[in-house]
């Protein structure tokens, strides 16, 4: 979705335009995230862009574009543009603190430590 939304509105609030767009957006990410996933991919990941009036678009974090909307309306802008691509990712693998070689080793090492003891 690429889109630019009037901030104002001659026959609306304020607020019902602000709380519209933020609607619109939210539905469009539901929308996406509730598409079927390809075979090999884990989950859906949303690349955001945001702009005030004419400038130019520049990256943000997803989680932080209804601060942005909030903030555009504060400084009085007239419109917005907001750019959502949904793509689909694998998640990353976490990190495993141990292998099994290595627990296998530090067990090998406390029995060697609690036979010591008991001579």
């Amino acid at each position: 979705m690429k889109k630019r939304f009037a901030l104002t509105h001659p026959k609306k609030a304020q607020a019902r335009v602000l709380e519209g767009i933020k609607n619109e957006v939210r539905k469009y990410i539901k929308r996406e995230k509730n598409k079927p996933l390809p075979e090999d991919k884990d989950v859906w990941r949303v690349d955001c862009k945001f702009a005030q009036n004419d400038d130019e678009l520049q990256e943000i974090r997803f989680s932080d574009i209804i601060k942005y909307i909030d903030e555009a309306s504060e400084v009085k802008c007239e419109s917005v543009m907001i750019e959502i691509i949904s793509r689909s990712a694998n998640v990353a693998p976490k990190k495993v603190e141990e292998t099994k070689e290595e627990v296998s080793e530090t067990q090998e090492n406390i029995d060697d430590e609690e036979s010591s003891e008991i001579e």
